[in-house]
This record gives C-alpha cells, sequence and structure tokens, in this order.
C-alpha cells in the first residue's frame, strides 16, 4: 500500500472524547477532552492534555484531582456542548441536565448519567507546548451496577460508548476480538509466523 508522507501531526484515532469532572462544590465544571488515555497499571493511572487558557485548566491545577466520565452515544450531544463552552460562562452541569455525583475520594464531581467515572488525583503536570499534561493516579473508580453481571464482571461494552475521529463523533461497534486471542490454542487456530 503507497503511503503518502505527512508532516508530523495529531493524526491517532479512534480516541475516547471523556467528560472530565473538575472543581469543588461551588465551582463544579466539566469539559470534553479527547486526549486522555490509561499510561500505567501499577499504581493505576492516566493522563489528559488540556490548554492553559481553558477554563477547567487553572480549577484542575489549583485542585490536584478531577475525574474522568465515559460518555455513551446518548450522551454525546451533551459530551459535544461541554466541549465548546465555557465554564466561565455557563454551569454545564445546569445546562446540560447532567447531574454531578460526589467522589469518594475527590472533590470534584462525577457524572452520574455516565456509566463509569474514574476519580483521579495529580501527581504530576508537564507544560508540553499547546497543551499541558496532567498524569494522576486513579484512587477510585464508580461503576454504574447495570453493567455488572452476576459474576462481578464488568460488561462495559454493553453501555454503547463511543469514539472521536478527527473531529466525528463514532459509535463503539461490535468485538472482533480480545486481548490474546490470536495465541489461544484451539483446534484449527493456527497463527503462521
Amino acid at each position: 500500500m503507497k503511503k503518502l508522507i505527512w508532516p508530523g501531526s495529531t493524526q491517532l484515532a479512534p480516541v475516547s472524547a471523556v467528560l472530565v469532572g473538575c472543581g469543588r462544590a461551588d465551582t463544579y465544571n466539566l469539559i470534553t477532552v479527547a486526549w486522555a488515555g490509561t499510561i500505567c497499571s501499577k499504581p493505576p493511572m492516566l493522563s489528559i492534555s488540556i490548554r492553559p487558557e481553558r477554563y477547567s485548566y487553572q480549577l484542575i491545577l489549583e485542585s490536584g484531582e478531577f475525574t474522568v466520565n465515559l460518555p455513551t452515544v446518548e450522551q454525546i450531544r451533551v459530551t459535544d456542548y461541554c466541549g465548546v463552552v465555557s465554564g466561565r460562562d455557563q454551569d454545564k452541569f445546569k445546562a446540560t441536565n447532567l447531574t454531578p455525583l460526589p467522589g469518594s475520594q475527590v472533590e470534584a464531581p462525577l457524572v452520574a448519567e455516565c456509566p463509569l467515572g474514574l476519580e483521579c488525583k495529580v501527581t504530576q503536570t508537564l507544560e508540553l507546548g499547546s497543551h499541558t499534561l496532567f498524569i494522576a493516579e486513579i484512587v477510585a473508580v464508580q461503576v454504574s451496577e447495570k453493567f455488572v453481571n452476576a459474576e462481578g464482571r464488568l460488561e462495559l461494552e454493553k453501555a454503547q460508548l463511543t469514539a472521536y475521529v478527527h473531529g466525528h463523533y463514532h459509535a463503539l461497534g461490535e468485538a472482533i476480538g480480545h486481548f490474546g486471542y490470536s495465541v489461544r490454542k484451539k483446534p484449527g487456530n493456527i497463527v503462521r509466523k
């Protein structure tokens, strides 16, 4: 397949579009972030990148904490809204009819309507250029009971999660494999090297 050479740019996709909760009770805010990801499993950590001119940037810098909430297909319109309207001008929880949910380990709000929320405490910040990277430890996870089966397994694949691809939101589709399936030994399963 022939490749074109482009200058270095932010072409990694798809990525999650998440709702980041920040602030304290009198300054709750939400910001949509597409530059978020898991970076460590022990301790569990993630990172988000935010431009310093964004209202949420200062709230996170001052409090040292935030939440990451995974929106569903049904919540994508409010997710987009929270990314284009400033918390300086709007109470986004009121404007979107989303419910702030108290954290168990942080003061930053979670979003009650999202199937999963991660409570995070900032451990490091890196000023990278246009964005600052907030590295945080995940200190607690809140999961909607309806996505936990009788055996206690999280079935987040049933939540109708979304992805962000270069300015467009997409619904995630059917599963096409699972970790390690390519090497699992089954009759007739031949992996060519």
